[in-house]
């Protein structure tokens, strides 16, 4: 398909997608943005969540590159970012020079691979993992986006919580109690709720989004076959959560305002921590001393999240932006990321790294994170299946969720026929 039909058809598929606003962070105001005033090139960058890529780390580029400013625009959540990326690519103008792009809707993205920059470069030739790179790679062999993170999990916990309830506090100990299955992490939430009659964890979403993600095809099977509303596994985990939701959940829906007060109010116990998690936390609970990681997954291993960058090719400045894009994903800078934010590289230079092997947090009560989620990437034996309709079916199954767990408007059988007829209406 040619770049002029591949554009049409993008401005068509995504025509009501909600605009966003972004707020302007980092190393130069929206008004620099504009103007260019303070260098000769303005790169602008799109995240979401939180990166890594702190003030300092951005101003280093801009010091070690006379004539580079750059203006980091961080969306509250993927959703968001989601919503602006596809109505501007398929606009055909207003996207940032550089574009950070979540796992769970890549596949969409790449149905769109020739509206952004070829990335190939002997320069980065390796310096991922092979599953990471083979994703982003197009089916003309470009690559066309450059790993960021990925998200190995481990359980985050409020050990004052735990003490208040009787249960053990040391890290280990914690990992022992809560290793098995998620029948076990149910079980130890319960005695938990019992002791105190609070919540032993912040959401179903949260927590269901854990679960799904040990399963190599929920949603869809390889042909792009639609077997979500069909798949007994996806409905055993929905009931299961739900069912558990009801005494155990803080009924908080993830990225809410409440989520968040919930981090530092104690309001849950314990919650799903993939790496980038962990700045997150410490991030809207400063002043809070308990909380902590267990190196633990119910189930094993899960994989939530993980990030690319991209060069849309609207851009002006696509080769400085690439070569900023190169050096936001290489180990080094990775490593800071993750000593700021918690996000797991996806560099395998990095791996070998004192900074990552020897990492502590010293917020998590100088947990060796870096251990932890070396273990943990270790574990995860699935990839799931993420095709085209991924996001759109767990979006859908986040809304069931919500319905029942947060808002209380539906019963567990009223949401999940709500969640089929949604399904089939995405045809």
């Amino acid at each position: 398909m040619s770049t002029s039909r591949r554009r049409t058809t993008a401005a068509a598929a995504l025509a009501g997608a909600t605009a966003l606003t972004l707020i302007a962070t980092g190393c130069a105001s929206s008004e620099n943005a504009a103007s260019s005033g303070d260098g000769e090139i303005t790169l602008t960058i799109a995240t979401f969540n939180d990166f890594g890529y702190t003030d300092e780390l951005l101003q280093q580029y801009e010091d070690e590159n006379p004539g580079i400013t750059i203006v980091h625009n961080k969306a509250a959540t993927s959703n968001d970012a989601r919503d602006n990326f596809f109505t501007k690519l398929g606009a055909g103008s207003g996207l940032a020079d550089i574009e950070a792009v979540e796992i769970d809707w890549f596949a969409e993205m790449m149905q769109y691979s020739d509206l952004l920059t070829d990335l190939s470069s002997d320069e980065v030739a390796d310096r991922w993992v092979d599953w990471k790179t083979e994703a982003a790679t197009d089916a003309d062999g470009r690559l066309v986006a450059y790993g960021t993170d990925i998200g190995p999990e481990a359980v985050c916990y409020r050990s004052d919580l735990f003490a208040a309830a009787g249960l053990p506090t040391d890290r280990t100990e914690v990992a022992a109690l809560l290793e098995g299955d998620w029948d076990r992490y149910f079980e130890v939430g319960q005695q938990y709720v019992d002791a105190t009659g609070a919540a032993w964890f912040d959401s179903a979403g949260a927590t269901y989004q854990g679960m799904i993600n040990q399963v190599e095809f929920a949603y869809e099977e390889e042909d792009g076959t639609v077997i979500a509303t069909e798949n007994d596994e996806v409905k055993g985990i929905y009931e299961q959560v739900l069912e558990a939701s009801a005494t155990q959940s803080a009924h908080l829906g993830q990225w809410s305002d409440d989520w968040f007060a919930g981090l530092a109010n104690g309001a849950f116990a314990t919650m799903l921590c993939p790496g980038w998690m962990l700045g997150v936390i410490s991030g809207n609970a400063p002043d809070v001393t308990g909380w902590d990681v267990a190196d633990v997954f119910p189930g094993g291993g899960g994989n939530w999240g993980g990030s690319y960058l991209t060069v849309p090719a609207q851009g002006e400045n696509t080769e400085e932006a690439a070569k900023l894009a190169a050096w936001l994903t290489a180990p080094e800078q990775q490593l800071s990321a993750f000593e700021a934010a918690g996000t797991f590289p996806s560099q395998v230079e990095a791996y070998d790294s004192e900074a990552l092997t020897g990492a502590t947090n010293a917020y998590f009560n100088d947990a060796p994170v870096g251990e932890i989620l070396i273990n943990r990437s270790q574990a995860i034996e699935v990839a799931p299946f993420k095709s085209v309709k991924y996001f759109p079916i767990n979006d859908a199954m986040q809304k069931a969720l919500t319905r029942v767990d947060s808002d209380g408007t539906h019963t567990i059988e009223s949401s999940w026929e709500q969640f089929v007829a949604d399904v089939n209406a995405l045809g």
